[in-house]
């Protein structure tokens, strides 16, 4: 059976791709969501509807929307309705703390938000302060929406004084060199910037991936990485769209809960970071469940052990298992193995550069290394961001003057073109999939009246890969435990971010220009382990 890729369809915008996969794939399942389902047609059907309503809460061709809330078809629906409509979709993580959104509100210049109900046992609008309120127009609440809240029904409601010519008329304003979404991603300086992404290049990096992994028509795929990432909305909801494949959302992460749905619901792809894989292979009675429908693990964005690929295939039965590379500048892709990779290459490196992009590797003096020679690593092509939002700045200094991104990470490309991960420029670490950036936990965390100093690193962590560990010096006349640092960054930041461990100093070692010497940390740490 064909799908759009094999059609010859050029890839424009998300809307125009919605339309092509109703035509294409018709009353195929398109999506599942608990008790929820949606052909292709139908799926289409209600990205224009949403479209219609976001156009009647005044949302314009360039504004900035935002999602706050976990994996589910409105998440997706409401993604789908503000790209038709020609807004700009800004996702946020649903562990971000009321502080941390309202300054993405603020940086991205957001009017109207999309908010879960209640969720983990708060109502998430209520965590908002009353300047990030103040600066939204509305708040349309999914689920349980409470008095001064916008339901999701009322919103669509509204949307019936719009005509289908007034939708389809503003879908035809948008472009495919058109803004597509804003993903905020921090780094060294720990403040979020936001990566500008395009429609084209969008649908054509996972056009790229999916053909890359080898993603089915009539696949069955469990989204378990949250939308709000690249990752999960990229590779799982708009290549299931592009595909003809199934998305299945899946709200938490729980080895049970997984393990089920692969038994009872015939799942047949799941992407994620290896703590997934590794949850499911823990588990006590993971014989008991039938996982004879697994066919595709697609794993990356930490260590992949050798074992691990060889247990999903032997314990867990996929029969192709992937791992790849890649940054949110980028559009969560840079390079991938292939379905095809026997494990050595799957386990030891990120496969290869996608067609019609350059990976390469570049010197401290500028010039790019052959094969073999470790430095920087450095991408080129469609798949590179636009840039910064409102930030030029930094902008400049992550792309140079000759296209080429710089990813503060240093590999090398082995003999057989596969590309090796020795190291980070940055000092990033990644924790059960999600990036954490020392500089933004410790500006985060020195608002602790008792924190005079504090330098955060990454240690290894069988599970998760990585976690965090703060060094702490105390404000001189204060005292604080362990336990009372790590629940009062429970309180405020987003719960990946926490560090694991806290160890307290007295001096922290620094350079002759007072700089802390982060890899005197690491061997100290080392050393003591």
């Amino acid at each position: 059976m064909k799908n759009i890729h094999d059609s010859g369809w050029e890839f424009t915008t998300i809307p125009a791709l919605s339309a092509r996969a109703a035509e294409i794939y018709g009353t195929e399942t398109a999506l599942e969501d608990g008790g929820t389902t949606f052909t292709f047609v139908e799926l289409d059907a209600m990205r224009r509807r949403v479209a219609r309503a976001m156009i009647a809460a005044g949302v314009g061709k360039g504004d900035r929307v935002m999602i706050w809330a976990p994996n589910s078809w409105k998440w997706f629906l409401t993604a789908l309705g503000l790209v038709s409509a020609g807004a700009v979709l800004v996702p946020v993580s649903t562990r971000f703390k009321g502080a941390e959104v309202s300054d993405l509100i603020e940086r991205s210049g957001a009017n109207i938000m999309f908010a879960c109900g209640e969720f983990l046992g708060r109502y998430y609008p209520d965590q908002l302060p009353a300047e990030a309120r103040a600066a939204l127009r509305n708040i349309v609440v999914f689920d349980g929406a409470r008095p001064g809240d916008v339901s999701w029904d009322e919103f669509l409601s509204v949307g019936e004084s719009v005509t289908p010519d007034d939708q389809i008329a503003r879908e035809n304003e948008v472009g495919p060199e058109d803004l597509s979404d804003l993903l905020f991603t921090s780094g060294t300086t720990g403040y979020p910037k936001g990566v500008m992404y395009r429609h084209r290049q969008c649908l054509s990096v996972v056009d790229a991936w999916a053909t890359r992994v080898g993603i089915c028509r009539g696949d069955r795929l469990l989204v378990i990485p949250p939308f709000f990432h690249a990752f999960g909305y990229r590779s799982g909801a708009i290549v299931s769209l592009m595909r003809g494949a199934v998305l299945i959302p899946h709200l938490t992460y729980d080895a049970e809960e997984i393990l089920k749905r692969v038994s009872g619901e015939d799942i047949s792809v799941i992407a994620g970071p290896p703590a997934i894989f590794h949850g499911m292979l823990q588990h006590p009675n993971l014989a008991g469940f039938d996982r004879s429908s697994l066919r595709l693990g697609v794993t990356g964005g930490a260590v992949v052990p050798a074992t691990l690929i060889r247990r999903m295939r032997e314990d867990l039965g996929f029969a192709g298992v992937v791992n790849g590379y890649g940054l949110t500048e980028c559009g969560g892709y840079g390079t991938m193995c292939s379905d095809k990779d026997d494990d050595a290459q799957i386990a030891n490196t990120a496969g290869k550069a996608f067609p019609d992009t350059e990976v390469r590797i570049m010197g401290d003096d500028g010039n790019l290394l052959p094969d073999g020679h470790p430095g920087e690593i450095v991408i080129r092509g469609y798949l590179v961001m636009k840039g910064y939002f409102n930030d030029p700045d930094a902008t400049a200094k992550t792309i140079d003057p000759d296209g080429w991104l710089h990813t503060g990470d240093i590999g090398y490309f082995d003999e057989n073109g596969d590309l090796r991960i020795e190291d980070r420029l940055k000092d990033m670490y990644i924790t059960g999939g999600f990036n954490c950036y020392p500089a933004e936990i410790e500006r985060l965390m020195s608002a602790h009246p008792a924190i005079g100093q504090i330098a955060v690193i990454g240690v290894p962590d069988e599970r998760m890969g990585e976690v965090g560990k703060a060094f702490v010096v105390l404000r001189p006349g204060t005292s604080a435990t362990a336990e009372e640092l790590v629940a009062w960054a429970r309180d405020h930041i987003a719960n990946f971010k926490v560090p694991r461990f806290i160890e307290f100093r007295d001096v922290l070692p620094t350079s002759p220009q007072g700089k802390v010497l982060k890899t005197e940390l690491r061997k100290q740490d080392e050393a003591a382990a």
